[in-house]
């Protein structure tokens, strides 16, 4: 017996008496009241639950055999088919792997109350009130095949989520009782309305309609700090020099230089395959479009993305009439996201990723958080956990997908800049240390002391983060003793250079070529890291701080390989470079085994590329069906 979790709190109440059933219960302290009851009454308990995407064994083990041993014995099982902590109303492989074992078919279902309370939880679980008219729905009975393929079951597995949430609904109709208060945002049928924005988004909107006078003289401050194009400021008022492209327009937005670098190969390929299609790239800062200008081909084009004002975002989309619009990673501008939707422009989300903070802000904000993620045709997650938290926020259409920065080519060399740089680095040894913050170069520049002390003519490569800090960077690092050079002063360095600094953009493919080790910033401080990928394409030996937590995925896969080290400080940093300058093989040994490790997320590219096109006209100009 399968039901959805949250809405199983009255399916005890019509069970046929003469029937033994077993009720699969967690093990944890939220299912220690459900297992009160059920026990209460009269019905036997199996303890343990599938773990989701949860590291931490939760009993699924135990709990498939002793499911086994029951229907063995004629006892029949109840359980949810979704499994904690979600997406909600996702069938899990459990369910499917116990009636192919078993030979027991699967009934959907499901049970409601005209009068119900909702918790505000993941499941929206369900209190059923008194005084109520009682629905209660059995679906038909779903068989799996003892030699069911792996495709086989996944078509089964989707066909009792179809059936679950049919039963749910009828239970609803039955009951006559509305079932929108009891359905997880993201469960929500695609098709239905998006939320209506709610007072804060609306009052969002009036704040930066009244802000928006002052706009000019913000802008003007930023570029005054050198954080701003002064001949582009019309773009960031929605306005633009440049006419619209004949044909098909994507427009994509990227936030800076981790995000383009990202999203490039995404342009690449849908130009690729199309070209009669055009794209648009957006971004937020100086560095991004001076990338953009180096690596955008012919059929795609560079500007600054408006201020998320409601005329600005009228006034943009109105020039640019894009036929789908794509938003990277984590960024969430609403008044972007309403107005594209009000002219029909299907909304995707592609490579996204939230923190822990972002979703515990939108937690506390869920009107709003539905009211913008519904609006969206299509999220394409990183990873489970990603996928789970924007589905209970809202989105719909959400698929697990993997990390596009995985897929995306080794920064490019520049061939004439590796060869002077090798020539003046010539036979010392050294590594080098990218996408550093504030507060790690003071490490760097003490590890360097250690290390020099071992090999005569060390010499550390720096590439910071912020390349404009190049010269704050080069100004500590002489204090202490050390002596700097600059890239960004048109510099080699010499045989008296010891910190050489790449305060440049779009060098970072001929660093890791010309080092065989990198340390990856961001780590040392609490910043949660930054991409190793780029580093392992060139066949660098990953190092980094604790703080990687932006990059999960990337870093679980080099550290179940062996293909990564952890360091904490000045000393294990200078330790851990200087063991694998003294073994080549266990350094050539890491170089593989990252290669293997990478190998195993790739795929999200073909994936996004394929998603993207569903959503453009084809060659005659005829749109996709939605």
């Amino acid at each position: 017996m399968a039901c959805w979790h949250g809405q199983f709190m009255m399916l005890a109440s019509p069970a046929p008496k003469e029937l033994r059933f077993a009720a699969m219960v967690a093990r944890h302290g939220d299912a220690e009241l459900v297992g009160e009851a059920m026990s209460r009454l009269g019905h036997q308990l199996i303890r343990g639950a599938g773990a989701g995407d949860r590291r931490k064994d939760r009993g699924g083990a135990h709990a498939l055999r002793a499911s086994l041993k029951a229907l063995a014995d004629n006892t029949n099982i109840v359980m949810t088919a979704d499994v904690p902590p979600g997406p909600a109303r996702r069938c899990g492989q459990g369910i499917i792997t116990l009636a192919r074992l078993s030979g027991r078919p699967i009934l959907p279902i499901a049970a409601a109350t005209s009068r119900y309370h909702a918790l505000d939880t993941w499941s929206r679980m369900t209190i059923n009130l008194p005084y109520s008219t009682f629905g209660y729905v059995l679906g038909d009975p779903i068989y799996v095949p003892d030699d069911a393929s792996p495709e086989q079951m996944e078509q089964l597995r989707q066909r009792l989520e179809t059936a679950l949430n049919n039963a749910t609904a009828r239970a609803y109709e039955l009951a006559g009782a509305d079932p929108a208060r009891a359905t997880p945002p993201g469960a929500a049928d695609p098709s239905t309305p998006p939320v209506p924005a709610g007072f804060r988004l609306k009052s969002y909107r009036v704040a930066t309609r009244i802000i928006q006078p002052v706009a000019p003289l913000i802008l003007r401050f930023r570029e005054n700090k050198g954080k701003e194009d002064p001949t582009r400021r019309n773009e960031r008022f929605g306005q633009s020099n440049l006419a619209r492209p004949e044909g098909p327009l994507v427009w994509i937005h990227a936030a800076s230089v981790g995000e383009t670098n990202a999203i490039l190969p995404v342009v690449d390929t849908l130009t690729a395959l199309r070209p009669d299609v055009r794209c648009l790239l957006t971004t937020g800062t100086l560095t991004s479009a001076r990338l953009a200008a180096q690596r955008l081909g012919p059929n795609a084009f560079h500007q600054f993305l408006p201020l998320d004002s409601p005329e600005y975002a009228r006034r943009f989309l109105e020039r640019w009439q894009p036929d789908v619009a794509v938003l990277t990673e984590s960024e969430i501008w609403p008044n972007l996201i309403l107005e594209a939707h009000a002219r029909e422009i299907p909304l995707v989300l592609v490579n996204a990723r939230m923190s822990n903070r972002s979703f515990k802000r939108w937690r506390r904000n869920t009107s709003m958080a539905a009211a913008l993620f519904t609006r969206f045709d299509l999220v394409l997650t990183q990873n489970d956990k990603f996928a789970r938290w924007y589905s209970e926020l809202g989105a719909r259409r959400v698929r697990s997908i993997g990390n596009l920065k995985i897929d995306a080519p080794p920064p490019p060399i520049d061939q004439a800049a590796f060869d002077a740089l090798a020539a003046a680095v010539n036979s010392r040894r050294g590594y080098v240390a990218t996408s550093t913050h504030e507060g790690e170069e003071e490490i760097i520049g003490e590890a360097h002391r250690r290390l020099a002390n071992e090999f005569e003519g060390f010499l550390t490569l720096l590439a910071p983060r912020h390349p404009e800090r190049g010269t704050a960077i080069a100004e500590a690092l002489k204090m202490n003793g050390l002596n700097v050079t600059q890239r960004s002063e048109n510099k080699l360095p010499d045989t008296r250079t010891d910190v050489y600094i790449a305060d440049t953009i779009g060098e970072l493919g001929t660093l890791y070529a010309l080092a065989p080790i990198a340390f990856i910033g961001g780590s040392l401080v609490d910043k949660g890291g930054q991409n190793p990928i780029e580093a392992v394409r060139h066949h660098a030996a990953v190092l980094t701080g604790p703080s990687w937590h932006n990059f999960r995925d990337a870093y679980d896969a080099l550290k179940r390989h062996d293909a990564m080290r952890e360091v904490r400080s000045s000393e294990e940093l200078a330790a851990a470079v200087a063991e694998l300058m003294h073994d080549d093989a266990k350094l050539n040994t890491m170089r593989a085994n990252a290669d293997l490790a990478i190998g195993t997320l790739s795929g999200a590219l073909d994936q996004t590329i394929a998603a993207l096109l569903h959503y453009l006209p084809d060659q005659e100009g005829m749109k996709r069906a939605s």
